[in-house]
């Protein structure tokens, strides 16, 4: 049910944890038989059938019991009755340990398990996340390593309870071989009874999880999209659709929790009926030799009685077990590298940027798909300068600016930097001398100062403040309840948009970054937040090599140079003025945008 490669991966980290676990274990299994087996002579001592305790008990007793011979009856009575209280002591402390040391083990595997799940989350690409919904990774993360926790439990359970089996089987063979036999055929139509609930515990454990999966998914989709929502008025139909996979969860639990429950008095039953069938099959197993036989079979009875538990615990494991396999079989999966996908890492740490960027001939697709989104881009970004991305929606403007601080790497073509191609470069590095604003700005559920100096260590409140300042977020930020110790909730829904794009200006200020990347990002905004923010812009692009991407055209005139996108080629390539020149697709871009933004002003009150 596992995959025991994954499992020993984690394990081997812990080699004393695993080793005490197996000796307390059968520690505990040693000193659990040895008790169980000094009881029967222990009843016939106390019964006054001393002669026939060295006799007629099996061979094994007969062994132990020598080392009392040399004492009278009140002395052995008193040495019996002192081994079996050892024993029981001996072993509740063995498996006292044990569960603490099984307890440490589990915890310090899960926590490796749930933090190597996070870092394969921070690590891997973003095309992982464009193919899987948030909410199944979040289950994936929470649930499902859960479920792997409760699975670890069971296989260290599992573990002890089969040493502790195994010896009792050892004495049952030891004991009577024919009996035992008769036992292991009879405990065997048990196991495959069992095998139909566990069949079923299985079908249940996939079906929880899926339904799990459903709900989380659902659960974050609300959450995030909660303003969507209230806005169409939607919270009746939300809440409907939700109740349902809730509803269908408890169904999936409670069919699992019925076959669980069923399973206990099955075996309690089979039990009984295993103990009677072989008090009768030794009756007339051993007919000619009752009288020597009674203390076998009293004492065999005994061992049984106290096997069958261990029995009944050992299907519960396994039920457990097969209700978990496939949410573990989830996060094993997530937990596996192989099938994800991650850039490789350069060597080189970037110095910082010298003399220019040099897309060369790059050709683009993104993982799993088969249109090219970019065909040929050759372009040149000066240090210092300001090269603009114009062109219709679609046209391959985003993607340029993913491919450069290595979010994604080219199909075909290099990006070289200072001469040297880009995948040299350690990404940490690299991305440290970037700075990116984007149309749609990330706020944390945490402060202003917070969210200006993330990323960031030991930064002052001075900093902060002149930060503010220069990307004209100083003002508004003072009229907030706290200040910059206000909490902004969640994706900073306090904010308006021009403030939020203020915010990430100040971010990026506060970094001083060599290389700007400026993704439309005031293409959302009113005309004055767009003005306050375009200030912004223009104080953070000072002596910057910047990539900005316009959807206004009316902000790029300043620009260096002008690449004008279509069907992800560029098209035409220079200034503002030389583009208008030319008559061509800049320029009529350039046109209709103008006349549509005439037209908003003269319906304008």
């Amino acid at each position: 049910m596992f995959k025991h490669s994954l499992l020993l991966k984690y394990a081997i980290k812990h080699p004393i944890l695993i080793l005490s676990t197996i000796i307390l274990g059968f520690s505990g299994a040693i000193f659990n038989g040895i008790g169980t087996t000094i009881i029967v002579p222990l009843l016939l001592a106390f019964l006054g059938q001393q002669k026939e305790l060295f006799k007629d008990t099996p061979p094994l007793i007969q062994k132990a019991l020598n080392l009392f011979s040399g004492l009278n009856e009140r002395e052995r009575l008193l040495c019996l009755f002192g081994t079996i209280l050892l024993a029981i002591i001996l072993k509740n402390m063995a498996t006292y340990g044990n569960s603490l040391v099984s307890s440490r083990l589990s915890q310090n595997l899960v926590s490796d398990i749930r933090l190597e799940s996070l870092r394969i989350a921070l690590e891997v690409d973003l095309d992982f996340y464009a193919k899987h919904k948030t909410g199944h990774i979040l289950n994936t993360i929470n649930e499902e390593v859960a479920r792997v926790a409760s699975g670890i439990r069971s296989l260290i359970n599992l573990s002890t309870t089969v040493i502790t089996i195994s010896v009792f089987v050892w004495l049952l063979i030891y004991l009577s071989w024919q009996l035992t036999i008769s036992a292991v055929f009879l405990l065997g139509l048990v196991a495959l009874i069992n095998q139909v609930f566990i069949r079923s515990s299985r079908h249940f454990g996939k079906t929880l999880s899926l339904k799990s999966r459903d709900y989380s998914n659902k659960l974050f989709e609300i959450l995030t999209g909660i303003r969507l929502i209230k806005t169409v008025s939607n919270e009746a139909q939300e809440y409907q659709k939700i109740a349902q996979l809730i509803r269908e969860r408890e169904k999936a639990e409670f069919q699992f929790q019925s076959i669980f429950a069923l399973m206990g008095p099955f075996n309690e039953i089979s039990g009984i009926v295993t103990v009677l069938l072989m008090v009768v099959i030794g009756r007339y197993l051993f007919l000619v030799q009752v009288r020597y036989f009674a203390p076998i079979l009293l004492t065999y009875l005994v061992v049984l009685f106290r096997l069958l538990p261990l029995i009944n615990q050992l299907n519960t494991i396994r039920s457990q077990l097969a209700n978990l396999s496939y949410g573990i079989k989830m996060a094993t999966d997530f937990l596996q590298r192989d099938n994800k996908p991650f850039l490789v890492n350069g060597e080189i740490s970037f110095p910082g940027l010298q003399e220019s960027i040099c897309f060369d001939n790059i050709y683009f697709t993104y993982p799993d798909h088969q249109d090219m989104v970019l065909k040929g881009i050759t372009l040149n970004i000066p240090k210092g300068k300001m090269v603009a991305l114009v062109g219709a929606s679609g046209a391959g403007k985003s993607t340029i600016a993913d491919l450069l601080p290595r979010f994604y790497d080219p199909t075909q073509g290099k990006i070289l930097i200072d001469g040297l191609d880009l995948r040299n470069y350690d990404i940490r590095s690299l991305r440290q001398k970037m700075g990116v604003v984007s149309q749609d700005t990330f706020l944390f559920n945490n402060t202003v100062f917070y969210n200006i100096a993330y990323g960031l260590e030991n930064i002052t409140e001075a900093e902060v403040i002149e930060a503010a300042k220069r990307a004209n977020a100083y003002e508004f930020i003072l009229n907030l309840p706290k200040g910059f110790e206000t909490e902004l909730g969640d994706r900073g829904v306090l904010l308006s948009g021009g403030q939020k794009q203020r915010m990430a200006i100040a971010r990026a200020l506060l970094r001083d970054p060599e290389i700007l990347i400026l993704d439309e990002a005031t293409s959302a905004l009113d005309t004055v937040s767009e003005q306050l923010v375009q200030e912004a812009i223009n104080e953070l692009s000072q002596s910057k090599t910047s990539l900005v991407i316009a959807h206004r055209l009316s902000t790029v005139h300043r620009a260096d140079q002008i690449a004008v996108l279509d069907q992800g080629k560029i098209v035409e390539l220079g200034t503002h003025e030389q583009l208008m020149e030319k008559a061509g697709y800049y320029q009529r871009l350039y046109l209709m945008q103008f006349k549509h933004q005439s037209q908003e002003a003269s319906f304008s009150p």
